[in-house]
């Protein structure tokens, strides 16, 4: 048998270490240059006034940074998604900021924002946070906003969510990486809407040929890792964007047996990218998870600092 302090000192050094690796860990991911500040985005780096939407004729453009003077670069027939884009592949390059800058310049620039962005709760609406701390919300609360990682104190079945969100501006991190605004809306804190940024990216047959570090089903917009958006919505970083969802619960009867799937219908941006979309469980670690009639909503933290305002709920 081992002495007690030979152990106790073995213990201490993989706490040391384990410790170590964490610290180390985060401060690589917090290394990443991160903003949360669009004017501060813009004054430090000269890639962030360039990224964005652009018109040229009947064809949408969405120009992402990537950090470093280059960007990626795709182009949609007919118009942008969710606004005359025909679905067909779009035609995408990874180009220089001098390639970019000599395109735009016959560009129109498009600033494209949500019909529902600031929409006023209704009478008789939940209003889980309009910009001051609240009993309605646990976790974190700065600068007038909420923080990805808090949730709702209460639980809710049926109802109409409205929700707006921000995420930060992280060109360093490639496209689709899970570290590039990572959030997630899970209702009831079961099923997960991904809250990432993946503008610029569309879940085509040839999404796997770009240089990409996650599958469709786990970007913006998606049922995560279930399903994809029918129209990918989402807006440059830093833009402040809209979740419109109605949620029906899954059903139950006297004796606890399920007999009505959840269902799920989500408006991004002002576009409907899931259609009473049917949930026979939860989505990620939310599947394992038995369901219930009622649930909080989380708005799941992953270190990344998503921002969250006007916060409202109508119960059905």
């Amino acid at each position: 048998m081992m002495p007690q302090a030979f152990l106790t000192s073995v213990l201490t050094m993989t706490l040391l270490i384990t410790f170590t690796i964490s610290e180390a860990h985060a401060a690589e991911k917090n290394a990443i240059p991160t903003w949360t500040d669009p004017a501060k985005a813009a004054a430090d780096d000269p890639d962030f006034l360039i990224q964005g939407e652009y018109l040229d004729g009947n064809t949408g453009i969405q120009v992402v940074a990537l950090s470093q003077g280059k960007f990626y670069v795709a182009k949609f027939k007919g118009g942008l998604p969710g606004a005359g884009w025909d679905r067909s592949q779009p035609e995408a390059a990874t180009l220089s900021q001098d390639a970019v800058k000599k395109q735009i310049s016959s560009w129109k620039k498009a600033q494209r924002s949500s019909p529902t962005l600031g929409a006023k709760a209704p009478t008789g609406a939940v209003i889980l946070f309009g910009g001051k701390t609240t009993p309605l919300i646990k976790g974190e609360i700065k600068d007038g906003l909420l923080w990805a990682g808090s949730e709702t104190t209460g639980k809710y079945g049926d109802f109409h969510l409205h929700v707006e969100f921000r995420l930060p501006y992280k060109p360093s991190a490639p496209p689709s990486s899970q570290d590039r605004g990572n959030s997630g809306l899970y209702l009831q804190n079961r099923y997960e809407t991904q809250v990432l940024d993946t503008f610029g990216l569309v879940p085509t047959k040839e999404w796997n040929k770009l240089p990409l570090q996650s599958e469709p089903a786990q970007w913006c917009g998606s049922f995560y890792k279930v399903k994809t958006p029918d129209t990918p919505m989402c807006l440059p970083p830093l833009t402040w964007q809209t979740y419109d969802i109605d949620f029906t619960a899954p059903k139950f009867d006297k004796e606890g047996k399920k007999i009505a799937n959840t269902r799920i219908t989500i408006v991004h941006n002002g576009v409907k990218i899931h259609d009473d979309v049917e949930m026979p469980i939860g989505t990620g670690a939310g599947a394992k998870r038995p369901e219930v009639s009622k649930g909080p909503i989380i708005f799941q933290g992953h270190g990344n600092p998503t921002a969250y305002r006007n916060v409202w709920l109508v119960e059905k």
